[in-house]
């Protein structure tokens, strides 16, 4: 879509979303679905192309908030927010950095749940471009194949490095797992603070937020609970 036809879309009548437009649901957490929304034509300019025209855009907002770009301190800014966002905090976005995962056997016939506990990530929220924090929980019980353990921190991070909804995040790390390791016995649980509510809206620097995956084996009671005690002690 157009510069010009987001103006005019957001200029002109609310989109309506089960009934409430974007200013009746405010900072409640939506998503459309698993799946991060992408243009068909995400991919057809260049990362060099999109850093430059980041910058020009970012550089915009910045004159628009009445800054002065001819200080020594912000000159550079604009050129530092494209190449951030393209390599580093938005790179989960482009597949070319999907991580590379191979498959091993697993030879020591280790049948119980294998947990990756407390995998700290940063991200950000796609209804406000702020960061989320937290950490992520990954088990799996394997179905014959094993994959390396920093494999499961770098999927996270991939996932992560995109404007997310927490819910979302959750899912496509699970769905990721479950389609390599060739099992549906995998859970995901994140803990995050998001700093839409905490450093604005409601301005609750307390609160976090818990989602869940459970899938296969780990949909039993007692496999949820032996979760929990190795995620707690």
């Amino acid at each position: 879509m157009k510069t010009a036809d987001v103006l005019n879309q957001l200029n002109g009548s609310s989109i309506s979303l089960n009934g409430f437009d974007h200013d009746e649901i405010g900072d409640e957490h939506l998503l459309t679905g698993l799946e991060t929304p992408m243009r068909a034509d995400a991919f057809e300019m260049d990362d060099e192309e999109k850093k430059q025209k980041i910058a020009y855009h970012f550089s915009e907002i910045m004159e628009t908030l009445g800054l002065d770009l001819t200080d020594d301190s912000l000159q550079g800014t604009p050129k530092r927010v494209a190449k951030m966002y393209i390599e580093e905090i938005f790179s989960g976005l482009n597949p070319k950095n999907k991580p590379k995962v191979a498959l091993f056997d697993n030879k020591y016939q280790y049948n119980q749940m294998l947990i990756e506990k407390n995998i700290q990530f940063y991200s950000n929220c796609e209804h406000h471009f702020v960061p989320i924090m937290g950490k992520a929980h990954v088990a799996y019980i394997s179905s014959g194949k094993v994959i390396g353990l920093s494999k499961l921190n770098r999927i996270v991070q991939y996932y992560a490095k995109r404007p997310q909804v927490q819910e979302r995040l959750t899912n496509q790390i699970a769905s990721e797992l479950c389609e390599i390791l060739q099992t549906d016995d995998v859970a995901v649980i994140i803990d995050a603070k998001h700093l839409c509510v905490s450093s604005r809206g409601v301005k609750d620097d307390s609160s976090t937020t818990i989602t869940s995956y459970y899938g296969g084996a780990f949909n039993a009671p007692q496999k949820i609970l032996e979760l929990q005690n190795f995620l707690n002690n």
